[in-house]
């Protein structure tokens, strides 16, 4: 029943060798990975204005322009630096593994956890700032706007569970509906103002100005509109998800983004110029400047709508990365080994649904207000960024390569304008949320090293040498089949045979082949060892374990007589300290309570104690 509503929801298990139509093309691509940048002027704007309205009054219009035209300078910026970026990492990875690999382990943690807080909360800030737009077309629905968000969050949980192929058609459609709907009311205002002479009344009274500019005040609105910002690095960390060839698609996906971001993020805060729309509880200002200029007609609604669509679709750029920069960290032994895993539709299913765990939590805990979620947002998003600008930077100058000085003068600058914008981050939101920021990022560092290092203990621990052989001395007249299964060839295994050959001659290794790196390395390995059993690779497409076992065992040439019964032998750590079960895959409780169902099969569990 479960495999089945499963199924339903999520489609038909895909094989291994279609993961190459899953990836996305520049048309698609655009959509999943810039969503959250393209998404993020709905709601920029309005931060910036937060700011400064309540100071400065009418005069806020115009110091918010010059706050966007920073932004936008910063921007362009970002964009040079993550094209050179591109080039360099190919597989993707972005500010982690250039962190990782120029500055260092713990830079490179650090940015992996920035990136982990910013992911989850794009996912938690984009549905949020959804719900707002369906709340500001509908205020009836104020009052259910978590459990509004909560639904909005699983629905899109499912889709990206469908896998990557699947999700950007069904997710893709609204960003662009978004896309050309901005577009229609940065041109339609502009020319009903400047053409057809019409004088805009704010829908709501501007506060008196009871200041003047201060920099401080000016910096702490730039800083509230960089979360216009937050998603630019996606693209550079999501390169395997395109097609070949994935460098020049991507560096395509990332200039039409900028674009995007240009144009309608420029163009949206200078109609707030001319419409003077006012930051209040009820109502976003995006959604005041579209009631100014289309009225309440159907325009209106169609751009709450899109709006709302488009903010919850803004979630993919953290579905399409976190889930791909975790099976990186878990193939460095960073983040448990489960991460690394693909699902039934070729997705990192534990990744999304950890991501879709956590920005639930947040919504709960937030109630669902973009306003107290971003303060958190924008300090791990430049965080990232100047790790991975002073990264690029130290490579250029520490390698020399051809044209090595103007791309060192561009990630040089970036690192420095982005470092200082994450202390004016850190500075102008410590007191609003972004304290939290600052403790959480270190705690995942540290438990980041700790997995690392039981990881590395679990290694040292089980690795078998050449003087430690396998117990000859054991003879049984007995040839019942006994099949080992086996992962890797460590100590684990060999207690697993002198085990078996204690019950019979019979013996064989069998290995399910899911990766065909791991298992050419452990033919090699297998070979020069020579444990003195054959040993049965089967390859299964589908990543399961069990039904190329059971066709093995049921097979004519390898099993043995009818009715005969086949023992499994299955190695399995005894872990001594609790968390730690967290970061092994189970496989073998799985497996037992499958072979159980089948009557003819024997399961032997061979416990290997790791002493930590």
């Amino acid at each position: 029943m479960f495999s089945k509503l499963r199924e339903l929801l999520i489609g038909k298990t895909l094989k291994t060798e279609e993961l190459e139509g899953e990836k996305l093309n520049i048309f698609w691509g655009l959509p999943i990975l810039s969503s959250d940048a393209v998404s993020s002027v709905a709601y920029a704007g309005e931060e910036i204005l937060i700011v400064l309205i309540g100071v400065m009054g009418f005069m806020a219009y115009r110091y918010m322009f010059y706050a966007a035209l920073g932004i936008v300078l910063l921007l362009i910026l970002l964009v040079l630096s993550y094209r050179q970026t591109i080039d360099a990492y190919p597989n993707g990875g972005g500010s982690y593994i250039v962190a990782h690999d120029n500055l260092g382990t713990t830079a490179g943690l650090t940015a992996g956890a920035s990136l982990t807080v910013d992911y989850i909360l794009t996912v938690a800030v984009s549905i949020c700032a959804g719900t707002a737009a369906i709340t500001s077309a509908i205020p009836s629905l104020l009052n259910h706007k978590v459990a509004i968000a909560l639904v909005m969050l699983v629905i899109l949980t499912i889709g990206n569970l469908r896998g990557t192929k699947e999700s950007s058609k069904i997710f893709g459609v609204p960003t662009y509906l978004f896309i050309v709907s901005c577009i229609v009311l940065i041109i339609t205002g502009v020319i009903r103002h400047f053409i057809f002479g019409y004088s805009p009344v704010p829908l709501y009274s501007i506060p008196k100005q009871i200041g003047d500019i201060t920099l401080f005040l000016f910096l702490r609105a730039f800083a509230s509109g960089c979360t216009a910002l937050s998603g630019v690095e996606a693209v550079s960390n999501g390169i395997p998800n395109f097609k070949e060839p994935s460098q020049k698609n991507a560096k395509a996906v990332l200039a039409l983004l900028a674009c995007l971001v240009l144009f309608i993020f420029g163009g949206l805060s200078f109609l707030s110029t001319i419409y003077q729309p006012v930051p209040v509880a009820n109502m976003t200002v995006f959604a005041q400047i579209a009631q100014q200029v289309f009225g309440k007609g159907i325009m209106f609604y169609i751009i709450q709508v899109t709006t709302a669509f488009v903010l919850v679709m803004a979630a993919n750029t953290a579905y399409a990365g976190l889930p791909l920069l975790l099976s990186l960290m878990a193939q460095d032994g960073y983040v448990p080994r489960q991460f690394s895993q693909r699902g039934k539709r070729l997705s990192f299913s534990n990744g999304i649904i950890v991501l879709a765990a956590a920005a639930g939590i947040l919504i709960i805990v937030f109630r669902g207000d973009t306003h107290l979620l971003l303060p958190l947002y924008a300090v791990g998003v430049f965080l990232s960024f100047t790790l991975s600008q002073v990264g690029m930077f130290l490579k250029w100058t520490r390698g020399k390569e051809e044209g090595w000085k103007h791309k060192a003068v561009i990630n040089g600058l970036g690192g420095i304008v982005t470092f200082i914008t994450v202390i004016l981050i850190g500075i102008t939101k410590f007191v609003h949320g972004a304290w939290l920021v600052f403790i959480i990022i270190p705690l995942l560092v540290y438990v980041m090293l700790k997995i690392k290092d039981h990881y590395n203990k679990v290694v040292k621990e089980i690795k078998l040498s050449n003087d430690e052989r396998p117990n000859i001395g054991i003879k049984t007249n007995n040839d019942q089949h006994v099949i080992i299964l086996l992962g890797t060839l460590n100590k684990t295994f060999l207690k697993s045979l002198n085990c078996a050959r204690c019950l019979s001659n019979n013996v064989v290794a069998f290995h399910v082949s899911t990766d065909p790196a791991a298992t050419e390395k452990l033919k090699v390995k297998w070979k020069e060892y020579n444990p003195g059993i054959p040993l049965i690779i089967e390859h299964s497409a589908y990543r399961d374990i069990i039904e190329p076992l059971m066709n093995f065992i049921e097979s004519e040439d390898r099993a043995s007589k009818h009715g005969e019964t086949v023992t499994v032998v299955i190695s399995q750590f005894v872990i001594t300290k609790w968390w730690h079960n967290l970061l092994h895959n189970q496989t073998g409780y799985f497996l037992k309570s499958m072979l159980y169902k089948n009557r003819n099969v024997a399961v032997l569990t061979v416990p290997y104690i790791i002493k930590e």
